[in-house]
């Protein structure tokens, strides 16, 4: 499988590219064409050399001459070809992300402007002469049209689910309860006999305070995963429309007897 995208700028474009790498897309797989237009002449003479040069991409004639359009007007054409179905999505939302170019959107600013489309270019007359049929019908004749409906499909974008993790303090608070130590000094009022050797001793007494104080320490644990996951399911859709075709009515206002004798002159 493969897939095209035009881009307004070169920017774009190689930003495109350098996410395909990363995504770990082939480099023979992807391919870029820039296209510059100076002058109107320039434009005309590159429309047809664009044309060529993307003759080798496998894509119908109509999607061919737009882009052929699109970079003769200075756009640029990304092509990643070669794709499994694993990394055809992948590479979906990679271009759009990109700022890919609406087609449809663009082709319509165009005939506003006065493009005409594949359908009156001079490849699909030469395409339709190839096929043995005349651009222009000699003599006067009717053509009888018969339209018919085809239903293809696009994949297009409803929207995406972007995850973003980023850090949130939330302020805390617990109670816990502490102990003080503290020294007091106790003076007990006695009467008794002093002991010479003994009570004029030197001595010396000390005690310690103490209190307890909060240490405060985090443990991180992972308690939840949270990932993004693609399914794919099939749906049926009836497509309804309406088809033309040409019917052709012949008045004949000939006489019978007129029929009659010109059938006997012929025998």
């Amino acid at each position: 499988m493969s897939v095209s995208a035009l881009f307004d700028t070169q920017d774009d474009a190689q930003r495109a590219v350098d996410r395909l790498l990363v995504a770990r897309v082939d480099m023979s797989q992807i391919r870029l064409d820039s296209g510059k237009t100076d002058t109107a002449t320039e434009q005309a003479d590159q429309g047809k050399g664009f044309w060529d040069s993307l003759g080798d991409l496998l894509m119908p004639d109509e999607d061919r001459y737009s882009y052929a359009e699109g970079l003769s007007r200075g756009g640029h054409l990304l092509t990643v070809s070669g794709l499994d179905s694993e990394k055809y999505d992948a590479v979906l939302d990679i271009l759009d992300d990109e700022g890919t170019v609406n087609l449809d959107e663009r082709e319509a600013s165009w005939r506003n402007e006065g493009w005409g489309g594949y359908e009156v270019s001079p490849y699909a007359a030469e395409r339709a002469t190839a096929a043995g049929h005349s651009a222009t019908p000699s003599g006067e004749s009717i053509p009888v049209v018969q339209e018919t409906l085809r239903v293809g499909k696009r994949d297009t974008s409803h929207g995406r689910v972007r995850i973003r993790a980023y850090t949130v303090e939330t302020p805390v608070s617990e109670t816990v309860e502490l102990r003080d130590e503290h020294v007091e000094l106790v003076r007990t009022p006695v009467d008794r006999p002093a002991i010479v050797d003994e009570d004029y001793r030197e001595r010396t007494f000390e005690a310690e305070e103490h209190r307890e104080e909060a240490v405060v320490s985090k443990e991180a644990r992972v308690v939840e995963e949270i990932g993004l996951r693609k399914t794919s399911d099939t749906r049926q859709e009836t497509v309804s429309d309406t088809v033309r075709h040409t019917e052709v009515e012949v008045d004949d206002e000939r006489s019978t007897l007129g029929r009659d004798d010109r059938n006997r002159t012929r025998e």
